[in-house]
């Protein structure tokens, strides 16, 4: 009697001090160890019915302990949280939400922003030294939909700053080296190369098929084609310049009060002005700034967070860690946008 009072003692014991299996059936058996000698002793000379009682309460305590690991595992199982169900992704697997989760946690942007992101179609103009870093962050980024328009091909002389290019690809057409590179970093997108140049042909159609535009090219005709048909089709436009150690950005919206690039820019400038990268040369990292800048701009912009450059002009000067920016507007005699206002 005494041997299973002790026995309940030590399961009470146990479940108060949250002990599992093996400490439980331990402490069990050396009780029952210290209890042999005294039933040896009490069969000294008589029947062997001591040893039945000794072996039938073993048969009990481990009735008991059996008793107790199911109690303590139907408790344990009482006392668990019962999990949440899984909320509904709205669209993205488990894999897009680890990948964009840091947005998310944005206040700015969260999940429905990031919804938008991936329900955005951009188009950058020219794969070079500013389409290289606002491509690779739009995918990083998660842009579902994204166009490159450019007729050029990898060469070596890129590789100094249009870092979505590698040496093995010199020869190919830019934007489908830039495809290579932007699917490897996120296969969750679409991404659509235009292996050709921007004419005017193919302008109003290809600008109007997206929600968003960012040029980086350098040519000025193709900038101010650019603007023309944005202006015209309602589409925000993002156009980034740099040379040797300087570069700027605007967002042009005149749709929603902003002026456009011809606002700011009425005229083109002459000849040998504003020289090319190719002929005054460029820091290497610059367009890495400016283009990530256009990639920002491109996340604000279509997640609504933040104030975007819509009326700005930003200016940055690496050489001498300067950057200014100064408010631009329409002008009301604007052969481009003069007469555009819908917001």
């Amino acid at each position: 009697m005494i041997g299973l009072l002790g026995l309940a003692a030590i399961a009470a014991f146990a479940w108060y001090r949250g002990w599992n299996r093996t400490w439980t059936y331990g402490a069990c058996a050396l009780w029952w160890v210290a209890q042999l000698p005294g039933y040896i002793a009490s069969t000294e000379g008589r029947d062997p019915a001591g040893w039945v009682k000794f072996w039938g309460a073993v048969a009990v305590a481990g009735v008991i302990a059996v008793l107790y690991g199911e109690g303590v595992r139907r408790l344990r199982q009482r006392r668990a949280p019962v999990p949440e169900a899984p909320k509904p992704s709205r669209g993205f697997s488990e894999a897009e939400l680890q990948r964009y989760a840091r947005h998310i946690m944005l206040r700015e942007i969260g999940g429905p922003g990031q919804k938008r992101l991936k329900a955005a179609r951009v188009l950058v103009i020219g794969a070079g030294g500013l389409g290289s870093p606002a491509l690779m962050y739009l995918a990083g980024a998660g842009v579902g939909s994204i166009g490159v328009i450019d007729d050029d091909v990898v060469e070596g002389s890129n590789l100094q700053r249009q870092i979505i290019h590698a040496d093995q690809r010199i020869g190919m057409p830019k934007v489908f080296s830039a495809e290579i590179a932007m699917r490897a970093l996120n296969p969750f997108i679409e991404v659509r190369p235009y292996n050709r140049k921007l004419t005017e042909a193919i302008a109003a159609e290809l600008i109007a098929d997206h929600d968003l535009v960012l040029d980086g090219t350098d040519d000025f005709d193709t900038r101010y084609l650019v603007n023309r048909v944005a202006v015209a089709a309602g589409v925000p436009l993002i156009s980034g310049a740099l040379t040797q150690w300087e570069g700027q950005l605007g967002l042009y919206d005149p749709s929603r009060g902003g002026p456009c690039y011809a606002c700011v820019f009425p005229e083109r400038p002459a000849p040998g002005l504003v020289p090319t990268c190719a002929e005054a040369g460029v820091a290497a990292p610059l367009p890495g700034i400016i283009g990530a800048m256009m990639a920002m701009e491109a996340v604000k912009h279509l997640t609504d967070a933040g104030e975007t450059l819509r009326g700005r002009l930003m200016i940055h000067d690496a050489l001498y860690a300067e950057t200014r920016v100064i408010a631009v507007k329409r002008r009301a005699d604007c052969p481009v946008c003069g007469g555009v206002h819908r917001g």
